[in-house]
């Protein structure tokens, strides 16, 4: 469909987002393309094209998010990224928004959508093998130790993160201090601090500073460098429960970046209780005959995904730790895709497009 010029600003992007949080949609694309500009979901199969604008309306549904999310409508050369928030019926939606420029100056906008999860509690976590999750279950009932997460952007580390949260607080009272780059899920029982390295609020010294509030568990929203690598391990030797996320392709390679970001051997086997990794994969439908799409109804649409984990916890992390270094190490994670694709739960397109090499 092809959007007019004389329509309502407000109210075109209003529908714009509604439509896709009806879908279940994780990221909406507006880019430019010649001499218009295309809208884009992106959906189990890819990008889907929803929509194409002029050029002019292009820029003003831009400029309108960019004024949404407090970022600089004036200016286009820099990337730029902002967050806001959207009502859908009497509920918060948060849009994490992104921009940046192609060489003539056009702006293109990805927006994430993290659809609001108020039932959490009463559900299941959508995941391929329930047992993974529950060892990760098990793993947070230590009350000291490092537990870790990996995987690639938008595999849903945080709300994997979050949802062991709330279902540890629903079993006892604890203190939850959380320090994110955003903040992602809004959590009013949990103490959430945001990085802001303008105001000098960086990851090390708001770590410094939960210390000292003497919580059950922190949360560290992303291990970027050497300074927040030794605060975390720090803070879990001195009797502090810690989840923190790191990138890294699977769990052994979580350990390799920890030893490059200068932590010790001997720091990683004092501290280190786990390692998960994880994939947010389609889930294969027999009706599509494939991915499930956004307009089937054979699964809801918040679970037309699931995660499947790696983890490397107790005597398999302690092998990791003691045996010859210049052994190759199996990949674990194209073992659990195996599993998955001959149980039929995924397709083999998303089989062969996960695996790691």
């Amino acid at each position: 469909m092809r959007a007019r010029g004389g329509e309502n600003i407000e109210h075109r992007t209003g529908e714009l987002i509604a439509h896709a949080v009806r879908a279940g949609i994780s990221d909406i694309h507006i880019l430019p393309e010649h001499t218009t500009y295309r809208i884009y979901f992106r959906v189990p199969a890819g990008l889907k094209k929803m929509m194409e604008l002029t050029l002019e309306m292009g820029e003003r549904f831009i400029s309108y998010f960019k004024f949404l999310a407090n970022m600089e409508i004036g200016e286009r050369r820099k990337p730029q990224s902002g967050s806001c928030s959207f009502t859908y019926q009497k509920e918060q939606v948060e849009l994490r928004i992104s921009t940046i420029s192609n060489y003539l100056y056009q702006e293109s906008m990805v927006i994430r959508i993290l659809h609001a999860e108020a039932n959490w509690l009463n559900q299941e976590m959508e995941v391929f093998f329930r047992s993974d999750y529950q060892e990760i279950e098990r793993l947070m009932h230590y009350k000291s130790g490092l537990l870790l997460f990996s995987g690639p952007v938008g595999s849903g580390k945080t709300t994997t993160i979050y949802h062991l949260l709330r279902k540890k607080y629903a079993e006892e009272s604890i203190q939850v201090i959380t320090m994110e780059d955003p903040i992602e899920i809004k959590e009013p029982r949990f103490l959430q601090a945001e990085v802001n390295e303008k105001a000098g609020l960086s990851y090390e010294t708001l770590i410094k500073q939960s210390l000292r509030h003497h919580p059950d568990i922190l949360v560290i929203g992303e291990i970027r460098d050497e300074e927040t690598a030794k605060m975390v391990i720090r803070s879990a030797l001195t009797g502090h429960l810690v989840l923190a996320t790191i990138h890294a392709k699977e769990c052994v390679g979580v350990i390799e970046r920890l030893l490059d970001l200068n932590v010790s051997r001997e720091q990683l086997k004092q501290s280190l209780i786990g390692v998960v990794s994880q994939r947010l994969i389609n889930k294969n439908c027999v009706f599509c005959e494939g991915a499930c799409s956004i307009y089937c109804t054979h699964f809801p649409i918040h679970q037309k995904r699931a995660v499947l984990f790696e983890i490397l916890a107790e005597e398999e992390l302690k092998n990791v730790f003691y045996q010859d270094e210049r052994r190759p190490q199996q990949l674990r994670m194209n073992h659990k895709l195996r599993k998955a694709y001959g149980c039929g739960f995924i397709t083999q397109k998303d089989f062969q497009d996960h695996q790691i090499f």
